[in-house]
């Protein structure tokens, strides 16, 4: 019986060890995923900064536009895998590939705001 009690344990160990690895891997995506939305909305600021001189002038903001759409896309598709994988993983139900459930969206992500930047000074 000790015997049995000793390996259930170790098993239960185990499971804690690996969800808590899954759960360190997640969060090492999410910072990812935050890393290259941020790049890429920085790439649009910069671009903007850069070529705001340049001839036709809305050439630039649409460019710089485009960048901070991609930088706030890549944020919300980063929280919704993120929420996605912490569900599954808090409901046990680490089934790989499952698309099913519903991601959160309760937020208003910031970056809405820095959208407008590009177009702040042609709009009066």
């Amino acid at each position: 019986m000790g015997d049995s009690k000793d390996r259930d344990d170790l098993a239960e160990d185990r499971t804690d060890w690996a969800e808590d690895r899954t759960l360190m891997a997640n969060e090492r995506t999410f910072a990812g995923w935050m890393r290259t939305g941020l790049a890429a909305v920085g790439v649009g600021l910069g671009f903007n900064a850069l070529f705001a001189k340049l001839e036709p002038a809305w050439t630039g903001k649409v460019i710089a536009t485009c960048f901070i759409l991609t930088g706030i896309f890549v944020f919300v598709a980063a929280e919704r895998n993120a929420d996605r994988v912490t569900d599954r993983m808090e409901s046990h139900k680490a089934c790989p590939g499952r698309n099913d459930q519903p991601a959160s969206t309760s937020s208003t992500h910031p970056g809405t705001r820095t959208l407008a930047g590009p177009w702040r000074d042609s709009v009066k």
